[in-house]
């Protein structure tokens, strides 16, 4: 077998991580913690889950699995009757991602049937989802996975702090996934790549909704967002400064990819997966490992990499807080509306280029990012950024046909939250000081 070089683990990176071509296809992840219906602050042990999950109804083809959460060496998920992939993150939160499709309505409304299944399921077994970037009631977090991957994500996070632990165990995002570009016209990967980090602060702001920790207000409207900004820069940080000068992302993102600390190194036979601690992958190429890197070895490092957008062929956008209910189809409205019609991508990056400073700072540690977690749309500048891409992707959803459900979700977000200058945060925040469940109970139909 050819060793892996620096040369050639570039090269592979550059051909596989952005898959050029036409935008054509988009999908979903909604993520959710489980709750006791009767006692949600009460831990929820992880058989309980198990019983309901096993009485989902499943599709008849598998489906291969996602080594970012399978670990690439557990069975393959379950995928539910309308293709949805169900996995099971390592504190307890269940994840639903959509498989790809050539429309977003078509995406939503194979994803609401699949959750509505879920919350059934879960019903049954006398639990429920709750929709929050971060867990918000007081009760104790603790790993309910053993897989290696996950002990050795504990193991290289603790180093640095309570911010992984927090992460893995305490909170739970939506993520909207969009494909990379083309090489020319009205939709390259260069805009899109800039646009999706440009409008990331918008979205943090604007679906901002983990006010609270154990229980109690953290000073952040997206708590999640802080806990993401402390942890490992090496992984967590974007590629380069997507809002400064273009650059080429596919040679920032090879350079990105090589130059992040290793978070774990597969061994055989149960043997810990711990990596040795300030072990970059280019160091591993350059001898300083115990055995040379494979290929194999190179795919499954970029899937312990966390930027706000992560190029795994297509783009995936990560930094949008878990949302309650069917609060994800207002995200997947407003993303795909303003990535996929040229005229609203113009429009959005007229109200989101002022907000950028000129040297672009990386984000999520940038200042704007730091503004949109603490104020989210109490922030004007951000409001009034929000206001005009919200309006801009209802115009653009008003063009494309079949897209009423989606126009109306994201109407209603926008009539209850950017117009009167809120976010689901505050609601949560309101329930608190009045004493009520700081999260809605989500109701099997």
């Amino acid at each position: 077998m050819t060793p892996l070089t620096e040369s050639t683990a570039e090269d592979h990176l550059l051909g596989i991580c952005f898959k050029i071509g036409p935008p054509r296809l988009v999908g979903v992840e909604a993520e959710w913690f489980v709750h006791d219906s009767r006692c949600p602050q009460a831990p929820v042990e992880p058989h309980r889950v198990a019983a309901a999950l096993a009485q989902l109804p499943t599709a008849a083809e598998p489906v291969h699995p996602d080594p970012a959460h399978s670990g690439g060496e557990q069975p393959e998920p379950p995928l539910l009757p309308a293709g949805a992939r169900l996995t099971r993150e390592p504190g307890g939160q269940v994840e639903l991602s959509s498989p790809p499709a050539e429309h977003p309505a078509a995406c939503a409304e194979d994803l609401l049937r699949d959750q509505a299944e879920l919350r059934a399921a879960l019903a049954a077994q006398g639990l429920r989802l709750t929709g929050s970037g971060t867990d918000p009631l007081p009760r104790e977090r603790r790993m309910q996975l053993d897989h290696p991957r996950y002990l050795a994500m504990e193991q290289f996070f603790d180093r640095a702090g309570p911010w992984g632990r927090i992460m893995m165990t305490g909170t739970a995002s939506v993520q909207v996934n969009v494909d990379a570009g083309a090489d020319s016209g009205p939709h390259t990967l260069a805009d899109r790549w800039r646009l999706t980090h440009l409008l990331g602060p918008v979205l943090v702001a604007a679906f901002a909704n983990s006010p609270l920790l154990d229980g109690k207000p953290t000073g952040y409207r997206s708590t999640r967002q802080l806990v993401w900004s402390r942890m490992d820069p090496s992984r967590t940080l974007a590629p380069a400064a997507p809002g400064a000068a273009a650059t080429d992302p596919r040679e920032d993102w090879a350079r990105y990819v090589l130059d992040a600390e290793l978070l774990c190194v597969r061994r055989p036979n149960g043997s810990p997966w711990t990596a040795p601690a300030g072990l970059t992958f280019r160091g591993w190429l350059r001898g300083a490992g115990e055995r040379p890197p494979s290929l194999a070895d190179l795919d499954y490092h970029r899937t312990t990499l966390f930027p706000p957008v992560r190029p795994r062929g297509h783009l995936e956008l990560r930094m949008i807080d878990a949302q309650p209910g069917d609060g994800w189809l207002a995200p997947l409205a407003l993303v795909t509306a303003l990535l996929d019609d040229p005229a609203a991508a113009d429009l959005a990056r007229a109200a989101l280029e002022p907000l950028t400073p000129a040297d672009g700072l990386r984000p999520p540690r940038a200042e704007l990012w730091h503004r949109a977690a603490t104020l989210a749309l109490g922030d004007p500048q951000l409001r009034r950024a929000a206001l005009a891409c919200f309006g801009a992707a209802d115009q653009a959803l008003a063009r494309r046909p079949g897209s009423h459900r989606l126009r109306g979700a994201l109407a209603d977000f926008a009539d209850r939250y950017p117009a009167r200058g809120r976010c689901p945060a505050d609601d949560q925040l309101d329930a608190l000081r009045s004493g009520a469940d700081p999260v809605s109970s989500e109701a099997a139909r």
